[in-house]
């Protein structure tokens, strides 16, 4: 694995670059990001072009023996092409336009952009698409990023309305798949089809759904019409893009298959204080992350790719800016950081940024330096880490264990239709990924479809809808197999299945669903029933029955079906049998330890705040550390 860091020579003297890049490979850094905000500098007039900076820069980074990833610079458009054409912006859900003065301010519907973006990333490619530092290319930055994934624009209605045809083909079909005959809501014609938004209350679940997958198909074709002529002015290199974390507003694995390598951007402090993670955990946890914060997304983008090659493109480094509370992290974090994303494969891990920025936004994000040149905490944890990469050496693939599939239309469904404050399949494939986590197993995420050869047990936390090649996928998996509640609950065109949920996935009808307040919860041995119960008629063997014959989970085979939510003691229990039936050995972890293979290498990883000992079931020598780790500890053991 490679280290890497975010590096903008526009923001400093030019005198400074050539002391960087030494400082940056004198650290063990060996690839530096740069360009993906430098539209203004690159092009500051319409057609006047001033390559001389960035000529110069990528010249002095190359001669430091540092490869480069340079980035289509499409998330920041400049001033006077905002003002050459105005419409190019999104328009928010209240109608009110995304100005300039910050980044993002684009709408991806709109032709008109996308023809610049094509432009700018073309010149771009064809000026430094062969230079030999030139390794990878970034297409724009953080897509979707401030909620700019679904515009109401004129743009977005046109292009709406002609894909609805090409979907639907005449208006009589999407009237009869949307169930517009409800509150007389028929369409005589695809122009009459307005977007979801500003309706008097909800618009019909199914018309939001398809305006989702119209955006979510808008995101990816503006990322195609980059990697084409990337791949034309530069072949050879690979192409990448870096996704956000609990961000499912557009269909990741959709943009993946444009893709070489997916990247993310991990912040586990800035996301443990800015999602739904409880008090207790945010104290616990300030200066760490959650444990399975980075690890869930490692996971999930290794995922996106069917060669499974993916990357952390900006690595939390000190404290953020944007987040209601931003603690520094606790000594030894960036490097453990920096060690886990190794061991579940990494190919590179890139720290946000060389240098904190004393103006603008974000005056308060850190890097590895300090605005002053001096080095931050960080720096030393990135050279530590470089030191135990080089000694461990390269680490085999992570092991075929447990199979979690997660589909991001799933999280829209949850989204549009909650029927209960915070059931979204997000959320309920990270608390079951965060209990298997927990019982020590090593999990892939994958779409719905991908072949199971090799994997123990198949997890489906929540997918309402259920594609057939999953159904065909499961019926000759010999594995376990845990289907969570809502799965199956909802055809393609957001409608109850006529034969009610689950289908073929399991032999049961869901007849009634009721979600829970707190209050309402059916205790059992250890664990509850809270806020989503499914009442099941089916003929299976009721597994999980609480103290007052409520049944959580029903048992059929090597199926079992959780008809309540997968909070943390239901998830634990159940996911114990599951993986105890297929086979697979399970640890009971002190708090804030986790475990992950990568080939006879066994990491384990101290996200506590205290010294943990490794249970006396986790063997193996010691290639770094030992069997106590303090607070932000790595061990790493040789299980061959």
């Amino acid at each position: 694995m490679k280290l890497g860091t975010c590096y903008y020579p526009e923001h400093w003297p030019e005198a400074w670059w050539v002391d960087d890049a030494r400082r940056m490979a004198e650290t063990g850094l060996s690839q530096v990001r740069i360009g993906e905000f430098a539209w203004s500098r690159i092009e500051p007039e319409p057609g006047r072009f001033d390559w001389g900076w960035l000529d110069r820069a990528i010249d002095t980074l190359h001669a430091a023996g540092l490869e480069v990833i340079l980035g289509t610079p499409t998330a920041t458009p400049p001033k006077w092409l905002v003002d050459r054409m105005p419409d190019m912006v999104a328009i928010d859900a209240q109608g009110r336009p995304r100005g300039f003065g910050s980044r993002r301010h684009y709408c991806f519907s709109h032709a008109g952009y996308r023809a610049e973006a094509v432009r700018i990333t073309r010149a771009v490619a064809e000026r430094y698409g062969q230079h030999p530092a030139v390794v990878a290319w970034q297409t724009d930055n953080e897509y979707g990023c401030h909620d700019t994934v679904l515009s109401f624009s004129k743009a977005a209605a046109a292009g709406f309305r002609q894909w609805l045809a090409q979907r639907y083909g005449t208006v009589a079909a999407l009237n009869a798949a949307w169930g517009n005959v409800f509150w007389s809501m028929d369409y005589g014609a695809f122009d009459e089809v307005d977007l979801p938004n500003l309706t008097v209350t909800e618009a019909n679940p199914a018309h939001w759904l398809a305006f989702r997958r119209y955006s979510s198909d808008q995101v990816a074709a503006f990322n195609r019409a980059q990697v084409e002529v990337l791949r034309e002015f530069s072949p050879g290199r690979d192409v990448v893009h870096n996704y956000m974390g609990f961000f499912t507003e557009f269909d990741h694995h959709a943009v993946a298959a444009d893709l070489d390598v997916v990247g993310w951007d991990s912040y586990p402090l800035g996301f443990l204080d800015t999602f739904r993670f409880s008090e207790a955990d945010k104290l616990a946890y300030a200066r760490q992350g959650h444990p399975d914060i980075a690890a869930f997304h490692h996971d999930l983008y290794r995922g996106c790719t069917p060669g499974g090659r993916w990357s952390v493109l900006e690595q939390q480094p000190g404290p953020v800016n944007w987040a209601r509370h931003n603690p520094a992290p606790l000594p030894g974090m960036v490097r453990l950081w920096t060690l886990e994303a190794m061991a579940h494969g990494a190919e590179l891990v890139s720290y946000f940024r060389w240098r904190q920025f004393p103006q603008a936004q974000e005056q308060h994000h850190a890097g590895l330096l300090r605005p002053d040149n001096q080095p931050a905490p960080g720096l030393a944890e990135a050279r530590q880490a470089a030191d135990d990469i080089a000694a461990l050496g390269p680490v085999g693939a992570p092991p075929k264990s447990v199979a979690l599939v997660f589909a991001y239309d799933a999280d829209w469904v949850t989204g549009i239709q909650p029927q209960g404050a915070g059931l979204s399949a997000l959320w309920a494939a990270f608390d079951c990924y965060s209990a298997l986590r927990e019982l020590g197993l090593d999990i892939d995420i994958v779409p719905p479809g991908t072949a199971l050869d090799g994997y123990a047990l198949c997890v489906i936390p929540c997918l309402p809808i259920v594609p057939d090649a999953l159904v065909d996928e499961l019926k000759c998996f010999p594995g376990q197999i845990v289907i969570g509640p809502r799965t199956g609950s909802r055809t393609a065109n957001f409608a109850i299945p006529e034969g009610l949920p689950p289908g073929a996935l399991f032999p049961a009808k869901v007849a009634r669903v009721e979600s829970l307040r707190p209050g309402l919860e059916h205790g059992g041995a250890g664990w509850a029933i809270a806020r989503w119960l499914e009442h099941l008629e089916t003929a299976a063997e009721p597994e999980l029955v609480a103290d007052d014959g409520t049944v959580a989970s029903w048992r059929h085979g090597n199926r079992r079906y959780l008809g309540a939510w997968p909070d943390r003691a239901l998830a634990l229990t159940l996911l114990g049998r599951a993986a105890a039936d297929a086979g697979l050995a399970t640890h009971r972890l002190p708090e804030g330890l986790r475990l992950r293979r990568a080939g006879s290498r066994l990491f384990a990883l101290n996200y506590a705040a205290q010294v943990v000992d490794l249970p006396a079931t986790v063997t193996g020598t010691a290639l770094l550390g030992g069997p106590r780790l303090a607070p932000g500890g790595v061990t790493v053991l040789d299980e061959g």
